[in-house]
């Protein structure tokens, strides 16, 4: 085709209020209703087939965890073996399959995602993972559909990214695929982020295993569904969920390996690294390895910030879908002086957030993933209560006997190193501790020195000093840094997403530069004046 296409960069997907008589919170609530009675049989998805292994795991909602969704096949060495066989067949064409249809497939996808199949990704999210349907909406829906339209339009500046031309040649750089298949491993906490780290990579020529988390198979089943029903051709990305001592290992030890796309915890992180570490002698290329880990987020008041802001930001970030994201808010230092004043807005909204299943719309949170984070926030809530440097001062409850619910709870310490301010809890936990407001300068070296961490954190000021001296004490605190706002919600195409230090490698989800990652380069010199001569004029 003799054409130089162009795709317009799209804006971001609009996010539905679903308010009380609206269209679409009575066609969500009917899908929801449709999801909870009935079950279903999730199989693995190799090279377009259907695999039934019979080792099966459970879906179950975490604010009803009696109440089975269905269960899932789980995949061992056999099958991971046959997925990256399948993943390599499949190679060989999409790699050389014309930029222009692997993004058409995207953006179909995008559509899907966000028209036809909204409701059924909005209620398996929201019964799998225990999310709000404002949660749901903007992770699984909407950010999903930024990622998709927003990497075409990215993928495509790659491509015409070209180098100056001189004397008579033509100088060209082509952006192949990777040389092998890519891992992906995908949390349970953002759906998006699983069709993400699937799609990103595969939208350059690259094909996949998809490791998805065992507590979110059901939604990214579901988006596995939409993107087959988007085109994409069978073998391109193998839907392989299991335990990570089986699909881990499998995966990472095969030779073919060319790139690892994970977001999770550090520890599983480093022992991927270290098990590619061990085996690099052994693989055909370096492997990429792009990862999104754990954070330890924060907040730093100046006596100049607005309070009221200050505290919504604080409940929003801190509470919202549970505290489980990696940017939720888990530490705070607010001056001695505001604190009366924060505490007394923190109470009044505490006091009206309420907790419960998420099919009712008036309850701001959830449940907890699962019983194993539920027992690991509570060992948390118990040393609070223990500890004689921290006083709980609103919440603390949880109860375990339907859901996993925890309640939002706020800690006040006076060791700005307790165990609270430096190890990452992953439950609706902020942590805060008072300074005098003359010791600014310090706390924010105190804030950058307290955690291994350096994801998101954002300061709270109206005094442009303070804010100008956050930016600069803080500058490798946080690769997502917000001032008066909260720490969490970096929107696809605005804010590109990731951070250093024990956070990541800092690609940035949702950008080029994550792009770039999962390409390839060759630079091609055509000249049109070839030398006929060996000699130089030096030379006489």
């Amino acid at each position: 085709m003799n054409a130089i296409l162009q795709i317009p960069r799209p804006g971001n997907e609009p996010v539905l209020e679903y308010r009380p008589g609206s269209p679409e919170k009575e066609a969500l609530s009917a899908s929801l209703s449709s999801f909870r009675s009935s079950q279903t049989e999730i199989p693995l998805l190799i090279g377009g087939r259907e695999v039934r292994t019979g080792n099966l795991g459970e879906c179950r909602v975490p604010h009803d965890h009696g109440h089975k969704l269905g269960v899932f096949h789980k995949a061992g060495v056999a099958e991971v073996a046959l997925a990256v066989e399948e993943s390599q067949k499949a190679w060989k064409i999409w790699s050389r399959t014309p930029w222009e249809e692997r993004a058409a497939i995207c953006l179909k996808a995008a559509e899907l995602v966000s028209k036809r199949f909204r409701n059924t990704i909005n209620a398996t999210t929201m019964l799998c993972q225990s999310k709000t349907v404002h949660q749901s909406e903007i992770d699984a829906v909407c950010e999903m559909a930024d990622f998709l339209r927003m990497n075409t339009w990215f993928m495509q500046r790659i491509y015409q990214m070209q180098p100056e031309n001189f004397a008579a040649t033509w100088n060209r750089l082509e952006y192949r695929a990777l040389e092998g298949f890519v891992f992906a491993v995908s949390p349970f906490n953002f759906t998006s982020i699983g069709g993400n780290l699937c799609m990103a990579p595969a939208l350059a020529g690259n094909t996949i295993v998809w490791k998805p988390a065992s507590t979110a198979v059901y939604s990214n089943w579901e988006l596995m569904k939409v993107f087959r029903e988007a085109g994409l051709p069978d073998g391109v990305i193998n839907f392989v969920p299991g335990d990570s001592s089986q699909v881990g290992p499998a995966a990472l030890l095969d030779r073919r390996l060319a790139g690892v796309h994970f977001t999770g915890s550090n520890r599983a992180f480093n022992s991927m690294w270290k098990t590619i570490a061990g085996n690099v002698e052994n693989y055909r290329t370096y492997p990429r390895i792009v990862g999104e880990t754990g954070g330890k987020d924060f907040v730093v008041a100046h006596a100049s910030a607005e309070v009221r802001g200050l505290a919504a930001c604080l409940i929003r970030g801190a509470f919202e879908f549970q505290g489980q994201k990696c940017s939720a808010t888990s530490r705070a230092y607010i001056p001695k002086s505001l604190w009366p004043s924060v505490r007394d807005i923190l109470e009044e909204s505490l006091s009206a957030l309420k907790v419960g299943p998420v099919e009712d719309f008036g309850n701001f949170m959830g449940a907890v993933i699962d019983k194993a984070s539920f027992d690991n926030i509570r060992e948390y809530l118990d040393y609070a209560r223990s500890c004689p440097d921290c006083t709980v001062a609103f919440g603390g409850g949880c109860d375990d006997s339907r859901g996993y619910f925890v309640e939002p709870t706020v800690v006040l310490t006076t060791d700005p190193h307790c165990r609270l301010m430096e190890e990452e809890i992953f439950g609706p936990v902020l942590t805060v501790y008072l300074y005098d407001e003359r010791d600014y300068a310090g706390v924010l070296t105190l804030c950058d020195e307290t955690s291994p961490y350096a994801l998101t954190g954002g300061v709270f000021a109206t005094d442009r000093e303070a804010v100008r001296l956050a930016e600069t004490v803080l500058v490798h605190a946080a690769g997502n840094f917000y001032i008066n706002d909260k720490t969490t919600g970096a929107t696809v195409g605005h804010q590109p997403f990731g951070g250093g230090r024990s956070s990541g490698t800092n690609d940035k989800a949702g950008s080029i530069y994550n792009l770039l990652r999962w390409v390839s380069i060759r630079t091609l010199k055509e000249c049109f004046n070839t030398a006929r001569d060996f000699r130089y004029p030096f030379l006489g």
